[in-house]
């Protein structure tokens, strides 16, 4: 029988949180009336999370364990555990506890009343430093000015998706993911609920500054060609300093003035003109790059062990 909830959590070294993980899911889950299942996505653990995790499938009917075969990241994690969910509706959470899992009933409360996605906004954020908080926000209201859809702000990949938007993500397969614009850009009635957000139970972050700069990246040029389109505006932008600077040097020199005299005001504009035309290679570069991803056709992930009675 199909379970009505599916909840996915990645592992990647979290192996002092999956006893507290399973621990609180099933104290909130089991009272609650709807029958769930708790996908374990090991994302190429190195410190024993991966036998804690065959350990918990064997003593827990609730657990399906998802191993990779090597780390593929945190979102290819979570596009496993969509791909083998059987729910009608799925809630994605992190390991770590940070997204408290009493708040999942509140997402089912707003599933239930007819929205198809129901996101978790963070309204506060313990344990973070400063730096994190301020790169985080600045971030999200970039991401929200420049990409094409309409991504909530302050929001993670915490939320619940209707089995009808499961099924349209799982058909998209690209490599390059940022599964929250994903979300949004399908549609469908959706809504927020606000929560706070915990520090983490154990362990220390997987997502340094590093790699959320890379989903950064992900999402604006998975989202928005405003990258491509800035490159074309500092080429005119250039473009219109030299057509203006040209007479104005002309009239210089005619008038015998010196200050344009020598050869650092051209080398400075060369400087200048190379930068900009560098820059909108490595944005070229770029959008090349995911293509190339793309049109090779390999797997998103690979799997060592999963459930028997998964079909793709």
């Amino acid at each position: 029988m199909k379970p009505e909830i599916s909840i996915i959590a990645p592992v990647y070294n979290e192996i002092d949180c999956l006893d507290e993980l399973y621990r609180r899911l099933r104290d909130v889950m089991n009272p609650s009336g709807y029958s769930w299942e708790l996908i374990l996505v090991d994302d190429g653990s190195r410190d024993g999370s991966t036998e804690k995790i065959r350990e918990l499938a064997q003593n827990f009917d609730h657990i399906r364990p998802v191993i990779f075969a090597r780390n593929f990241g945190h979102q290819i994690a979570v596009t496993a555990g969509l791909d083998y969910s059987r729910g009608q509706a799925v809630v994605i959470i992190d390991a770590d506890l940070q997204d408290p899992p009493e708040v999942i009933l509140d997402l089912i409360q707003k599933w239930k009343e007819g929205y198809q996605v129901v996101y978790a906004v963070r309204e506060d954020r313990e344990g973070e430093t400063w730096f994190k908080k301020t790169t985080a926000s600045l971030f999200y209201r970039i991401i929200y000015r420049i990409t094409d859809v309409q991504i909530p702000l302050d929001t993670g990949d915490f939320r619940l998706l209707d089995r009808q938007v499961v099924n349209i993500m799982n058909q998209m397969r690209e490599r390059h993911r940022f599964l929250r614009g994903m979300s949004a850009w399908i549609g469908f009635r959706q809504i927020g609920v606000k929560y706070r957000r915990a520090a983490r139970y154990a362990g220390e972050t997987k997502y340094p500054f590093r790699k959320m700069l890379k989903l950064a990246l992900n999402a604006v040029t998975g989202f928005s060609y405003f990258p491509l389109q800035l490159a074309t505006y500092l080429g005119f932008i250039s473009a219109g300093v030299s057509i203006l600077a040209i007479p104005v040097v002309v009239i210089l020199r005619v008038t015998g003035n010196q200050t344009f005299l020598g050869q650092a005001t051209t080398l400075i504009s060369v400087l200048f003109l190379g930068g900009v035309q560098l820059i909108s290679l490595g944005i070229l570069g770029e959008y090349i790059g995911r293509i190339y991803d793309e049109v090779k056709g390999r797997p998103l992930y690979v799997v060592s062990e999963a459930p028997k009675d998964h079909i793709m």
